[in-house]
């Protein structure tokens, strides 16, 4: 199985308010919409922390594209 770049995850249980972009490809998170809190999910040790930190704020701003796309998308259907 082939995942998607980005996916949408919400929990209503635990709070309503969150709204959850994660990435699936490396370097994995996820990242909490309403306060922009990461949480990484692969071991970032002995990567090159610049390239990285470039690339991670590339994937965070692809993430917020990604949320508004698919949002835009709900209210069409």
């Amino acid at each position: 199985m082939e995942l998607p770049k980005f996916l949408l995850g919400d929990n209503t249980q635990a709070n309503e308010d969150d709204i959850f972009v994660i990435h699936t490809e490396f370097p994995r998170f996820i990242i909490n919409l309403k306060d922009d809190e990461i949480e990484m999910w692969d071991d970032l040790i002995g990567s090159d922390e610049e390239e990285l930190s470039l690339l991670v704020a590339e994937y965070i701003e692809a993430a917020s594209v990604f949320y508004d796309a698919e949002m835009k998308a709900y209210e069409e259907e």
